[in-house]
This record gives structure tokens, sequence and C-alpha cells, in this order.
């Protein structure tokens, strides 16, 4: 796992750093520490990581300056912050956890449980980037994904196909639980299921409110029927 830390209070970061090495023992390949926003905005940019912690203030400029410009990208963030009022605005970027200062390995052991079961079950808006910019698309307009490679195409209520930067498997981790993974390339909003058709040769699809039908994997059906029928 390669990990970035953004933190600019040094006994924090090494006491960071010291429970992340019990916690995640053999998990980690690298860890880079940044004080400064503009540093690790650049390092985020050309650099691939799996986790990003972030702390909020840092020498009096605002965390949700990176936060917001790499929200989109391909890793998961884990806010930990004094400004526990900011909690609700940065799930809504769909963060993985805020941890409050001051704090302990226990609370960063949930948080990493978190990270694990990737449940994001406060997640408002899916952001994709789009132009430059970051587009806030509301959750309950979100239909359905399809795996594109590194690569997701989410499909909106309103029709509209849109492209996310990060790959199906990082999406399943900050989706809500009503999305389950129906096909090794396909996520369903379960919440607007409608039926599930089963036709010879063992072949099974899911058909949405709007009369989309999605396939549905053999290894899944079952699991799908016991849990959602």
């Amino acid at each position: 796992m390669k990990i970035v830390i953004v933190e600019d209070e040094f006994p924090i970061l090494q006491l960071i750093k010291k429970h992340l090495k019990d916690i995640l023992v053999g998990q980690i390949t690298q860890i880079h520490e940044f004080s400064s926003l503009d540093a690790a905005q650049q390092y985020l940019k050309i650099n691939l990581v799996d986790l990003l912690l972030l702390d909020l203030n840092l020498n009096g400029k605002n965390g949700f300056d990176l936060l917001t410009h790499l929200v989109a990208e391909s890793f998961h963030t884990i806010v930990i912050s004094a400004y526990q009022e900011r909690a609700i605005e940065a799930f809504e970027y769909g963060v993985l956890d805020f941890v409050p200062k001051p704090f302990n390995r226990d609370r960063l052991q949930k948080a990493f449980d978190r990270l694990q079961l990737a449940q994001a079950n406060h997640l408002k808006f899916l952001a994709i980037k789009h132009s430059g910019r970051i587009r806030l698309v509301p959750i309950e307009e979100v239909m359905y994904v399809q795996g594109a490679g590194n690569y997701s195409e989410v499909f909106l209520k309103n029709g509209e196909k849109v492209l996310h930067d990060k790959a199906l498997d990082k999406l399943h981790h900050l989706l809500p639980p009503s999305f389950e993974r129906i096909h090794k390339s396909y996520l369903a909003q379960m919440n607007e299921a409608k039926d599930i058709c089963i036709y010879q040769g063992s072949k099974y699809e899911l058909v949405l409110t709007d009369g989309t039908s999605l396939p549905i994997g053999r290894t899944r059906y079952k699991y799908l029927k016991e849990k959602w029928v």
C-alpha cells in the first residue's frame, strides 16, 4: 500500500506513522510525507497512491483545496483534523473517514477497518472530473456503473453517461451498500431494481426501473436472490 500523509505538525506526523506501521503490518510499501498542500498536490498529480491521510489546516491553508482538486483521483482519503464541524462536508466529498484530533491508535484502527470494509454510508455526491473541473453528481441520480479498465462509466437517471477516474473496485468501496456488484463489470443501484430474469443456460439479468437490463454473474445470482428477493 502506497500512502501519502499531509500534516504540518511533526509530532502528529510521527504519531500517525507509528500507528500506521503497527496497524498495517506488512501492508505498507511506501509512505510519503508533505507539510504543504502545494507539494502534496504536485506529487499526487503524477504518482499513483492508494491512500491519502489529510489534515485540513496546513500553515493556514485549507486542506479542502487539495481535496477539491483531487477528489476524483484513484485513491481513498481519510481526513485527520481538529475541525470536527467539517466532518459532514468531508464525507460529502467521498472521504472514507474523518478522524478527529486528538486521536489514539484505536481510533485510527477503526479508520483502517473502514478502509478494508470500505463502507462509505455517508456519501451524498460522486465527484467526477469534467473539462478540468469537479462535478458533484448526487448519488440518488446514479442507476448503475460499468467498469471500463482503469476507469468506470457512470449511468444516470436522465440517460447521461459520464466517465469516472476510479476503477470499478474503487467505486464499489466508496458507494453506499445499496450498490451491489452484480457482475465483474457492473455495479447496480438495487433501490432501482425491478426484476430478475432467468434464461436458459443459467443466464440471469437484472432489470432496472427504467427498463435497462444488466447481466448478473452466475456466482452472484444466489447471493442477490437471498439478499434482495
